[in-house]
Protein backbone atom coordinates (compact mmCIF):
# COMPACT_ATOMS: atom_id res chain seq x y z
CA UNK A 1 0.00 0.00 0.00
CA UNK A 2 1.46 3.54 -1.10
CA UNK A 3 1.56 5.85 1.85
CA UNK A 4 0.54 9.01 2.50
CA UNK A 5 3.71 10.77 3.02
CA UNK A 6 5.05 11.10 -0.59
CA UNK A 7 5.23 14.46 -1.71
CA UNK A 8 7.10 15.00 -4.60
CA UNK A 9 6.87 14.66 -8.43
CA UNK A 10 7.69 10.99 -9.81
CA UNK A 11 9.05 9.83 -13.43
CA UNK A 12 5.88 8.39 -15.01
CA UNK A 13 5.19 12.27 -15.61
CA UNK A 14 8.19 13.05 -17.43
CA UNK A 15 10.29 12.28 -20.33
CA UNK A 16 14.21 11.30 -20.09
CA UNK A 17 15.36 14.18 -22.13
CA UNK A 18 13.26 16.50 -19.77
CA UNK A 19 14.60 14.34 -16.54
CA UNK A 20 17.94 15.46 -17.33
CA UNK A 21 17.36 18.92 -19.02
CA UNK A 22 16.37 19.74 -15.35
CA UNK A 23 19.02 18.22 -13.96
CA UNK A 24 21.56 19.46 -15.36
CA UNK A 25 20.03 22.77 -14.65
CA UNK A 26 19.70 22.19 -11.13
CA UNK A 27 23.55 20.83 -10.77
CA UNK A 28 24.54 23.90 -12.14
CA UNK A 29 23.00 25.98 -9.27
CA UNK A 30 24.25 23.21 -6.69
CA UNK A 31 27.89 23.74 -8.09
CA UNK A 32 27.58 27.59 -8.11
CA UNK A 33 26.03 27.65 -4.48
CA UNK A 34 28.78 25.11 -3.50
CA UNK A 35 31.45 28.22 -4.87
CA UNK A 36 29.52 30.61 -2.95
CA UNK A 37 29.95 28.61 0.21
CA UNK A 38 33.08 27.85 -0.08
CA UNK A 39 34.30 31.67 -0.90
CA UNK A 40 32.29 32.70 2.40
CA UNK A 41 33.73 30.38 4.62
CA UNK A 42 31.82 30.55 7.40
CA UNK A 43 32.44 27.98 9.81
CA UNK A 44 29.78 29.21 12.08
CA UNK A 45 26.59 29.17 9.49
CA UNK A 46 27.26 25.25 8.74
CA UNK A 47 25.97 23.74 12.04
CA UNK A 48 22.64 26.07 11.60
CA UNK A 49 22.66 24.91 8.13
CA UNK A 50 22.76 21.28 8.73
CA UNK A 51 19.90 21.94 11.65
CA UNK A 52 17.70 23.70 9.49
CA UNK A 53 18.27 21.27 6.79
CA UNK A 54 17.06 18.38 8.71
CA UNK A 55 13.73 20.85 10.16
CA UNK A 56 12.68 20.78 6.68
CA UNK A 57 13.36 17.30 6.62
CA UNK A 58 10.76 16.74 9.21
CA UNK A 59 8.70 19.73 8.39
CA UNK A 60 7.36 18.13 4.91
CA UNK A 61 6.71 14.81 6.37
CA UNK A 62 3.84 16.77 8.26
CA UNK A 63 1.13 16.92 4.93
CA UNK A 64 -1.69 19.57 6.65
CA UNK A 65 -5.56 19.10 5.50
CA UNK A 66 -6.63 21.52 2.82
CA UNK A 67 -10.09 22.25 4.19
CA UNK A 68 -13.12 21.71 1.54
CA UNK A 69 -11.18 20.14 -1.05
CA UNK A 70 -10.33 16.38 -0.50
CA UNK A 71 -6.54 17.64 -0.63
CA UNK A 72 -3.42 18.26 1.66
CA UNK A 73 -0.09 20.20 1.64
CA UNK A 74 3.26 20.05 2.54
CA UNK A 75 5.96 23.17 3.59
CA UNK A 76 8.65 23.27 0.12
CA UNK A 77 10.69 25.37 2.68
CA UNK A 78 12.90 27.68 0.17
CA UNK A 79 11.72 30.58 1.45
CA UNK A 80 12.16 29.95 4.78
CA UNK A 81 15.80 28.95 4.70
CA UNK A 82 16.46 31.36 2.56
CA UNK A 83 15.29 33.87 5.18
CA UNK A 84 17.54 32.11 7.84
CA UNK A 85 20.54 31.27 6.06
CA UNK A 86 21.01 32.96 2.97
CA UNK A 87 20.51 32.12 -1.15
CA UNK A 88 22.87 29.79 -1.45
CA UNK A 89 23.15 28.03 1.82
CA UNK A 90 19.28 27.63 1.54
CA UNK A 91 19.44 25.98 -1.83
CA UNK A 92 21.86 23.47 -0.84
CA UNK A 93 20.26 22.45 2.10
CA UNK A 94 17.28 22.00 0.13
CA UNK A 95 18.59 19.95 -2.66
CA UNK A 96 19.92 17.78 0.29
CA UNK A 97 16.56 16.99 1.10
CA UNK A 98 15.35 16.01 -1.90
CA UNK A 99 18.15 14.03 -2.59
CA UNK A 100 17.99 12.08 0.71
CA UNK A 101 14.06 12.01 0.22
CA UNK A 102 14.87 10.46 -3.16
CA UNK A 103 17.47 8.07 -2.49
CA UNK A 104 16.97 6.53 1.04
CA UNK A 105 12.92 7.08 1.13
CA UNK A 106 11.70 6.51 -2.55
CA UNK A 107 9.89 9.94 -2.75
CA UNK A 108 9.62 11.07 -6.25
CA UNK A 109 11.93 9.58 -9.06
CA UNK A 110 15.33 9.28 -9.68
CA UNK A 111 14.72 10.70 -13.01
CA UNK A 112 12.55 13.48 -11.88
CA UNK A 113 14.66 14.63 -9.33
CA UNK A 114 16.31 17.67 -11.53
CA UNK A 115 12.43 18.61 -11.99
CA UNK A 116 12.05 18.66 -8.09
CA UNK A 117 15.13 20.51 -7.19
CA UNK A 118 14.18 22.96 -9.96
CA UNK A 119 10.54 23.52 -8.85
CA UNK A 120 11.12 23.59 -5.49
CA UNK A 121 14.76 24.93 -5.12
CA UNK A 122 15.90 27.10 -7.99
CA UNK A 123 12.16 28.61 -8.58
CA UNK A 124 11.98 29.78 -4.81
CA UNK A 125 15.82 30.41 -4.05
CA UNK A 126 17.00 32.04 -7.41
CA UNK A 127 14.01 33.67 -8.79
CA UNK A 128 11.53 34.63 -6.08
CA UNK A 129 14.11 35.39 -2.73
CA UNK A 130 16.43 37.58 -4.68
CA UNK A 131 13.77 39.28 -7.42
CA UNK A 132 10.62 39.92 -4.45
CA UNK A 133 11.64 38.65 -0.93
CA UNK A 134 14.89 39.91 -0.51
CA UNK A 135 13.98 43.63 -1.56
CA UNK A 136 11.34 44.24 0.22
CA UNK A 137 12.60 42.90 3.41
CA UNK A 138 15.87 44.70 2.88
CA UNK A 139 14.30 47.99 2.66
CA UNK A 140 12.51 47.66 5.90
CA UNK A 141 13.15 44.31 8.65
CA UNK A 142 10.83 43.89 11.42
CA UNK A 143 7.99 40.78 12.54
CA UNK A 144 5.06 42.11 10.47
CA UNK A 145 6.62 42.27 7.38
CA UNK A 146 8.61 39.11 7.70
CA UNK A 147 4.69 37.35 7.31
CA UNK A 148 3.70 39.37 4.85
CA UNK A 149 6.42 38.78 2.66
CA UNK A 150 7.20 35.08 3.52
CA UNK A 151 3.13 34.85 2.85
CA UNK A 152 3.53 36.61 -0.68
CA UNK A 153 6.88 34.90 -1.62
CA UNK A 154 5.78 31.41 -0.14
CA UNK A 155 2.87 31.81 -2.75
CA UNK A 156 4.67 32.97 -5.65
CA UNK A 157 6.98 30.21 -5.86
CA UNK A 158 4.62 27.29 -5.22
CA UNK A 159 2.56 28.82 -7.99
CA UNK A 160 5.49 29.21 -10.47
CA UNK A 161 6.66 25.83 -8.76
CA UNK A 162 3.09 24.48 -10.00
CA UNK A 163 3.19 25.79 -13.34
CA UNK A 164 6.35 24.55 -13.92
CA UNK A 165 5.25 21.07 -13.10
CA UNK A 166 2.41 21.43 -15.51
CA UNK A 167 4.94 22.55 -18.30
CA UNK A 168 7.18 19.91 -17.63
CA UNK A 169 4.56 17.27 -17.92
CA UNK A 170 2.93 18.77 -21.25
CA UNK A 171 7.07 18.86 -22.58
CA UNK A 172 7.58 15.65 -22.18
CA UNK A 173 4.39 14.42 -23.80
CA UNK A 174 4.55 10.75 -22.16
CA UNK A 175 0.66 11.48 -20.40
CA UNK A 176 -2.45 12.79 -21.92
CA UNK A 177 -3.18 15.05 -19.07
CA UNK A 178 -5.03 17.90 -20.91
CA UNK A 179 -2.84 21.20 -20.28
CA UNK A 180 -5.69 23.47 -19.24
CA UNK A 181 -7.42 21.34 -17.00
CA UNK A 182 -4.26 20.27 -15.54
CA UNK A 183 -3.27 23.91 -14.97
CA UNK A 184 -6.37 24.72 -13.90
CA UNK A 185 -6.38 22.25 -10.64
CA UNK A 186 -2.91 22.68 -10.23
CA UNK A 187 -2.79 26.51 -9.34
CA UNK A 188 -5.63 27.21 -7.04
CA UNK A 189 -4.65 24.20 -4.46
CA UNK A 190 -1.10 25.24 -4.77
CA UNK A 191 -2.34 28.61 -4.02
CA UNK A 192 -4.21 27.18 -0.40
CA UNK A 193 -1.17 25.33 0.20
CA UNK A 194 1.14 28.54 -0.05
CA UNK A 195 -1.37 30.37 1.94
CA UNK A 196 -0.46 27.54 5.09
CA UNK A 197 3.15 27.16 4.21
CA UNK A 198 3.55 31.23 4.44
CA UNK A 199 1.86 31.33 7.77
CA UNK A 200 4.15 28.65 8.54
CA UNK A 201 7.04 29.80 7.42
CA UNK A 202 6.24 33.60 8.62
CA UNK A 203 5.93 31.86 12.05
CA UNK A 204 9.39 30.40 12.22
CA UNK A 205 11.29 33.21 11.22
CA UNK A 206 9.65 35.50 12.96
CA UNK A 207 10.63 33.42 16.14
CA UNK A 208 14.51 33.47 14.99
CA UNK A 209 13.85 37.29 13.92
CA UNK A 210 12.92 37.81 18.04
CA UNK A 211 15.83 35.52 19.22
CA UNK A 212 18.29 36.96 16.76
CA UNK A 213 17.74 40.13 14.54
CA UNK A 214 21.16 39.86 13.36
CA UNK A 215 20.57 36.53 11.65
CA UNK A 216 18.06 37.35 9.74
CA UNK A 217 19.66 40.90 8.67
CA UNK A 218 22.74 39.16 8.15
CA UNK A 219 21.22 36.34 5.67
CA UNK A 220 19.40 38.86 4.06
CA UNK A 221 22.77 40.71 3.07
CA UNK A 222 24.67 37.31 2.73
CA UNK A 223 27.20 37.91 5.67
CA UNK A 224 28.68 35.48 8.31
CA UNK A 225 26.93 34.64 11.37
CA UNK A 226 30.78 34.51 12.67
CA UNK A 227 29.84 37.72 15.19
CA UNK A 228 27.19 36.65 16.81
CA UNK A 229 25.95 33.60 19.35
CA UNK A 230 23.55 30.95 17.32
CA UNK A 231 23.74 27.69 19.79
CA UNK A 232 20.01 28.84 21.73
CA UNK A 233 18.64 28.21 18.08
CA UNK A 234 20.67 25.13 17.16
CA UNK A 235 19.15 23.76 20.04
CA UNK A 236 15.47 25.14 19.75
CA UNK A 237 15.47 22.99 16.04
CA UNK A 238 17.41 19.94 16.95
CA UNK A 239 14.43 19.24 19.62
CA UNK A 240 11.79 20.17 16.83
CA UNK A 241 13.64 18.00 14.76
CA UNK A 242 12.90 14.93 16.79
CA UNK A 243 9.50 15.89 18.16
CA UNK A 244 8.33 16.36 14.44
CA UNK A 245 9.93 13.71 12.96
CA UNK A 246 9.64 11.05 16.14
CA UNK A 247 5.63 12.39 16.74
CA UNK A 248 4.12 14.71 15.10
CA UNK A 249 4.72 13.08 11.37
CA UNK A 250 2.39 10.64 12.66
CA UNK A 251 -0.47 12.70 12.24
CA UNK A 252 0.20 14.15 8.92
CA UNK A 253 -3.51 14.05 6.66
CA UNK A 254 -4.06 11.07 4.77
CA UNK A 255 -5.28 13.26 1.98
CA UNK A 256 -3.73 13.11 -1.37
CA UNK A 257 -0.94 15.61 -1.62
CA UNK A 258 -1.91 18.89 -3.93
CA UNK A 259 -0.20 17.32 -7.14
CA UNK A 260 -1.70 13.59 -6.83
CA UNK A 261 -4.78 15.71 -6.51
CA UNK A 262 -4.76 17.55 -9.13
CA UNK A 263 -3.83 14.11 -11.60
CA UNK A 264 -6.53 11.90 -9.71
CA UNK A 265 -8.88 14.82 -10.79
CA UNK A 266 -8.62 14.67 -14.04
CA UNK A 267 -7.76 10.44 -14.48
CA UNK A 268 -9.15 9.19 -11.28
CA UNK A 269 -5.90 7.63 -10.26
CA UNK A 270 -3.31 9.87 -8.30
CA UNK A 271 -0.56 7.74 -9.62
CA UNK A 272 0.97 7.58 -13.46
CA UNK A 273 3.05 4.45 -14.15
CA UNK A 274 6.41 5.07 -15.53
CA UNK A 275 7.50 2.86 -18.13
CA UNK A 276 10.43 2.65 -20.74
CA UNK A 277 13.71 1.04 -20.46
CA UNK A 278 15.77 3.86 -19.03
CA UNK A 279 13.32 4.55 -16.25
CA UNK A 280 13.17 0.91 -15.36
CA UNK A 281 16.56 0.66 -14.70
CA UNK A 282 16.66 4.00 -12.56
CA UNK A 283 13.82 2.41 -10.32
CA UNK A 284 15.25 -0.77 -9.33
CA UNK A 285 18.00 1.26 -8.88
CA UNK A 286 16.00 3.37 -6.40
CA UNK A 287 14.54 0.18 -5.18
CA UNK A 288 17.80 -0.56 -3.87
CA UNK A 289 19.54 3.02 -2.23
CA UNK A 290 15.65 2.75 -0.31
CA UNK A 291 16.08 1.28 2.97
CA UNK A 292 12.72 2.82 4.14
CA UNK A 293 10.75 3.30 1.14
CA UNK A 294 7.47 4.81 1.02
CA UNK A 295 8.83 5.80 4.74
CA UNK A 296 7.92 2.65 6.23
CA UNK A 297 9.85 -0.45 7.09
CA UNK A 298 10.03 -3.15 3.66
CA UNK A 299 6.67 -4.64 3.40
CA UNK A 300 5.20 -3.29 6.24
CA UNK A 301 3.25 -0.24 7.19
CA UNK A 302 2.94 1.90 11.01
CA UNK A 303 3.57 4.54 13.09
CA UNK A 304 7.54 2.97 14.04
CA UNK A 305 8.55 3.27 10.95
CA UNK A 306 7.22 6.81 9.49
CA UNK A 307 8.56 7.67 13.22
CA UNK A 308 11.99 5.70 12.85
CA UNK A 309 11.68 7.56 8.95
CA UNK A 310 11.46 11.16 10.33
CA UNK A 311 14.23 10.75 12.87
CA UNK A 312 16.56 8.71 11.03
CA UNK A 313 16.34 11.31 7.94
CA UNK A 314 16.69 14.32 9.98
CA UNK A 315 19.82 12.68 11.31
CA UNK A 316 21.26 11.46 8.04
CA UNK A 317 20.22 15.45 6.30
CA UNK A 318 22.27 16.51 9.35
CA UNK A 319 25.31 14.36 8.94
CA UNK A 320 25.23 15.12 5.21
CA UNK A 321 24.88 19.00 5.26
CA UNK A 322 26.96 19.23 7.92
CA UNK A 323 30.04 17.11 6.23
CA UNK A 324 29.67 19.25 3.14
CA UNK A 325 29.79 22.72 5.13
CA UNK A 326 33.26 21.43 7.03
CA UNK A 327 34.59 20.74 3.69
CA UNK A 328 33.95 23.74 1.89
CA UNK A 329 34.94 25.89 4.20
CA UNK A 330 37.64 24.35 6.63
CA UNK A 331 40.29 26.86 6.51
CA UNK A 332 43.51 25.39 4.79
CA UNK A 333 46.84 25.46 7.23
CA UNK A 334 48.93 28.31 5.46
Amino acid sequence: MKSNILMHMADGLISVPVGIVFMIISIIGIAFSLKKIKESKDEKKIPMMAVMGAFVFVAQMINFTIPATGSSGHIGGGILLCLVLGQYPAFLALCSVLVIQCLFFGDGGLLALGCNMFNMGIIPCFLIYPLVVKPLLTKKLNKQRIILVSLLGVVLGLELGAFCVVLQTLISQVTELPFTLFLGLMLPIHLAIGIGEGIVTGAVVSYVYKENPKMVDHALKDQSFETFNIKKLIYVFLTLVVLIGGCLSLYASSQPDGLEWSIGGITGNSEIEASGDIKEVLSKIQQTTSFLPDYQFSNSEGKLGTATSGIVGGAITIFVLGSIGYIMTRKKDE
